[in-house]
């Protein structure tokens, strides 16, 4: 140590020796970057004007106690007018704040007794180190429990940091802003209460992210991790079941005067018939709607669906659809079947038409070929059959078979760019026809855009007729906040809809505007364009050409969601000959509370649409659902009225579901409404429906054989082994006065292995941790271990200083008191199986009880300890017998710095010399 500190000292000043023999001026040091825990030397510049050797006495101090100096006295001297420099060696403790400090030379001239001092300032530079490790956290708990987690958040910097905490699936238990000064350390907590429905065990693991609230690019994320055990686990099954619901219904209508009711019933199921889940099937059929068909009740339906690998067959009801030309969506009762190989698929289906009466059969035929990962292109054929009947849909009619031949495709042109389309054929005895469509659509990161383009010649005779029709609309982002639109949309006419649904207004409008975000919460929208509206319905409503400006706020307001609308336009009224004015105001206000979401809306409209100039109405509304718990929920909705274009659907006037399940597997619901039914104006209708679903699951394999579990719980010196109840899953077992166990009857899988503890002696602790995982999937299993005596540890930590004590380690290192950094290290205790870590502080003591007897090691970590202090040992490894306690004695040693002087002092300096004249 000696000839380690003597080279140390001559390196330092070596090179101030050779350099200042040039010129005084140039005796500096580096005295700012200083960091903290270094040692560094600061010279001071010392003249002797006079004719005669000069002696001083020099002791040195400075304004900090946490710099030291290294000769705190020492003596000086120079011969007659000598400049030499005197180094004064310092010590930066590692606790030592960002700053600048002082170092004061006290000189005393030996021969008259005069004093003068001499200052130098020395800047110490921050110093950013933030430590955050875990100290503790449960193995595991039980569901319901709360797992708690404890964290070590320590400053190991100069600096004090504003310290932001956040968990992402935990609270934390403290302020979500920490101050932390230099040196100082705290413990977080966190924790998270477990849900006691969980079903099966599982680990979650605990966030901590600790951020300083300036440097968020230093954030730093702490995880613990905790084994879960369910006390409700669900019952695992030696069968592979098929979930099916089955329900029955009571349904009443009072239908525009007429009241009806009667029961439906239905048998629903989804799911696979293996446990490999290669054979997929479902099913329903639902009975005769003993009420008048409508939206909010089902119609009589049979079907069931097979599919496996690259086989899929449906026989029964079913929307049936070739293409978008020649049947795009065809309610009836037939068959399909499709298999797809690699890259070609080939399929085909019946269909008898069950809502539209001027088709009796059709059939079709396809395949497709994959040309790459998203692209392909398919071929068909389909042939229509119609009915005998003189049965007519709208003004077109199918007066004889049709052939019609198809080509659709969609190719990805590029990462951004997608195109598809059709090309159609028709032939009938009278006729034939052609229909294609064209469509392409294009996203990159700030624009967007699809077109459409489709047309039928007036001979086609699919499922569209003499018509064509062109959308559109482009997107472009300008800005993070600022982005342009445009929509153009045209309705097909003529096209071959069932009897069961109204088609919609026929459309055609353009608009465009402009997006603004003004905030992160909120944005404004203003568009201009044209539309024309036109009722497909005798007598018509409605036929207008509208052109209009609209502004639309959406705002986010702590918990409500604003939205505004204004529309201003010009009408002209091709129904009635006149043209006027159509201003439109909307309000809608939601947010949700107590598990309940809550809209409110409402508008109001002076309009020259309909029959009247200037008409006015009032439109308002609201709806609130809310969820009571996981198994009832309760939804009302009132609207007065609705604008005559939407005619084509049924639209509640007020409506009531309330949901219930009654236990697991079985449910009822209520619902009730008064509605307007598709294409009336004025007549309200009331239907109610009474709903009880049972949903079992049926079983269709047998997977598995049950198992069973024994073992013997060994005595190893403890009071008794009988009585013990242990736990496996949802299974029980206790032992007999030899500590025999077992368990019958158990499902094959994973469980967790669980000792109750209220059976056993406090001090009683298993040879193996619990509790243990166990994989049973033989006919018999054994699993064997014993009950011993806990062991514990006892220690103490001391300091010990082979010199003289001074006040300073007293302080920091006891006491604690004030603003004084409290030494502490954390001591380790492990088995290889369970890890036990606690944080200790000097001169007190600590202990790890309830530890299993073995081998166990136990290891001290220094936790930010003062670089001057050093641990005599870090690491003790023994053996704990049953009932020992083992004390240990961890030694923080002070180190002590011993410096040796040359016999013949160094001097570093140089003689003027007057020149002469």
């Amino acid at each position: 140590m000696s000839n380690s500190w003597t080279l140390f000292i001559f390196i330092l000043l070596f090179p101030v020796f050779i350099f200042s023999q040039q010129q005084s001026n140039r005796l500096t040091s580096k005295k700012d970057s200083l960091m903290p825990g270094m040692s560094t030397s600061v010279p001071f510049t010392l003249e002797n004007h006079s004719a005669e050797g000069k002696t001083y006495d020099i002791s040195v101090s400075t304004s900090s106690a946490s710099i030291h100096p290294i000769l705190a006295k020492g003596e000086f001297q120079l011969s007659p007018y000598e400049t030499s420099v005197y180094l004064v060696p310092l010590r930066i403790a590692s606790e030592t704040r960002q700053g600048t400090y002082s170092v004061i030379l006290n000189i005393i001239d030996r021969n008259n007794g005069t004093s003068f001092i001499k200052t130098s300032e020395i800047i110490v530079s921050g110093n950013r180190s933030l430590l955050v490790t875990i100290l503790d956290s449960p193995e595991f708990v039980r569901a319901g429990e709360t797992i708690k987690a404890s964290f070590l958040l320590k400053n190991n910097g100069n600096v004090a940091e504003r310290i932001a905490l956040e968990s992402k699936n935990a609270i934390v238990d403290h302020e979500p802003l920490l101050i932390l000064a230099p040196n100082e350390s705290k413990i977080i907590t966190i924790h998270k209460v477990t849900s006691p429905e969980l079903s099966q065990n599982e680990f979650q693991n605990l966030n901590l992210s600790v951020r300083p609230e300036h440097h968020p690019e230093e954030n730093q994320d702490v995880y613990s991790s905790t084994q879960v055990i369910s006390v409700k686990p669900s019952e695992k099954d030696i069968y592979h079941r098929l979930p099916v619901a089955f329900s029955l219904s009571f349904i009443g209508m009072q239908n525009m005067g007429v009241y009806n009711d009667g029961f439906q019933g239905e048998i629903y199921g989804k799911g696979t018939l293996d446990k490999d889940n290669k054979n997929q099937v479902e099913f329903r059929a639902v009975t005769h709607n003993p009420v008048e068909l409508n939206t909010f009740t089902q119609y009589e339906e049979y079907f069931v669906n097979y599919k496996r690998d690259r086989l899929f067959l449906h026989l029964g009801d079913k929307t049936y659809s070739s293409s978008y030309l020649t049947e795009f969506a065809r309610y009836g009762r037939g068959a399909e079947i499709r298999y797809d190989f690699n890259k070609v698929s080939f399929g085909g289906f019946y269909n008898h038409p069950r809502f539209f009466r001027d088709i009796k059969d059709e059939f079709n035929f396809y395949s497709a070929f994959k040309i790459r990962k998203e692209s392909e292109i398919s071929v068909g054929y389909l042939y229509k059959n119609p009915r005998s009947e003189e049965i007519r849909y709208g003004g077109v009619r199918l007066d004889s078979e049709a052939h019609l031949p198809y080509a659709k495709g969609k190719f990805k042109v590029s990462k951004n760019i997608n195109l598809s389309g059709e090309l159609a054929y028709s032939t009938t005895q009278k006729a034939d026809g052609t229909a294609y469509l064209l469509q392409a659509e294009a996203t990159f990161q700030k624009f967007n855009g699809s077109l459409m383009y489709m047309r039928a010649s007036p001979e086609f005779a699919g499922y569209f007729t003499n018509t064509n029709t062109f959308n559109g609309n482009i997107y472009y982002n300008v800005s993070k906040k600022f982005s342009v639109f445009a929509n153009y949309m045209q309705d097909a006419k003529n096209f071959q809809r069932d009897t069961l649904l109204l088609a919609a207004p026929y459309r055609k409008y353009f608009q465009y505007g402009v997006q603004y975000k003004y905030l992160p919460t909120g944005f404004i929208i203003l568009n201009n364009g044209y539309q024309a509206y036109k009722d497909r319905l005798e007598p018509k409503q409605f036929d207008y050409y509208e052109r209009y400006f609209k502004v639309s706020i959406n705002q986010q307001i702590g918990v409500f969601q604003v939205n505004l609308d204004g529309q201003f336009g010009k009408t002209d009224n091709y129904l009635t000959g006149f043209s006027g004015n159509s201003s439109f105001y909307s309000a809608n206000l939601s947010f949700q509370k107590f598990r309940t979401s809550f809209n409110i809306f409402g508008s109001y409209a002076i309009s020259s649409r309909y029959q009247f100039q200037n008409q006015k109405n009032l439109y308002y509304g609201a709806r609130i659902l809310s969820n009571f718990s996981a198994k009832t929920s309760l939804s009302i909705f009132y609207q007065n009225n609705y604008m005559p274009e939407e005619y084509f659907k049924d639209r509640n006037l007020f409506e009531l579901l309330f949901h219930q399940q009654l236990f697991p597997g079985n449910e009822l619901d209520l619902s009730g409404r008064y509605s307007l039914q598709r294409g009336e104006i004025g007549d309200k209708d009331f239907i109610f429906s009474l709903r009880y679903t049972w949903r079992p699951n049926i079983p269709v394999q047998k997977i598995a054989e049950y198992i069973s579990l024994s073992g013997n719980v060994a005595n190893l010196g403890v009071k008794k082994t009988e009585g013990i109840r242990l736990i496996l899953g949802s299974y029980l077992s206790v032992t007999d006065k030899d500590g025999n166990y077992m368990f019958k009857n158990v499902i094959p899988g994973s469980y967790f292995l669980e000792i109750d503890r209220s059976t056993t002696e406090i001090n009683d602790i298993p040879t193996q941790t619990f509790p243990t995982t166990l994989s049973l999937i033989n006919r018999e299993n054994t699993f064997n271990f014993g009950l011993t005596t806990a062991a514990g540890v006892q220690g103490y930590v001391r300091f010990l200083e082979t010199g003289e004590k001074d006040q300073v380690d007293v302080e920091q290192l006891q006491s604690g008191k004030g603003k004084k950094k409290r030494e502490s290290i954390i001591v380790e205790a492990t088995n290889n199986d369970q890890t036990f870590r606690k944080i200790c502080h000097i001169e007190e003591n600590f202990d790890f009880t309830y530890l299993r007897p073995g081998d166990w090691t136990v290891k001290v970590y220094r936790n930010g300890l003062d670089k001057r202090y050093k641990i005599s040992t870090d690491k003790f490894m023994f053996t704990l017998k049953p009932s020992e306690t083992k004390r240990l004695t961890i030694n923080v040693v002070k180190h002590q710095i011993e410096i040796k002087y040359q016999q013949e002092s160094l001097k570093v300096g140089y003689n003027e010399i007057k020149k002469k004249r």
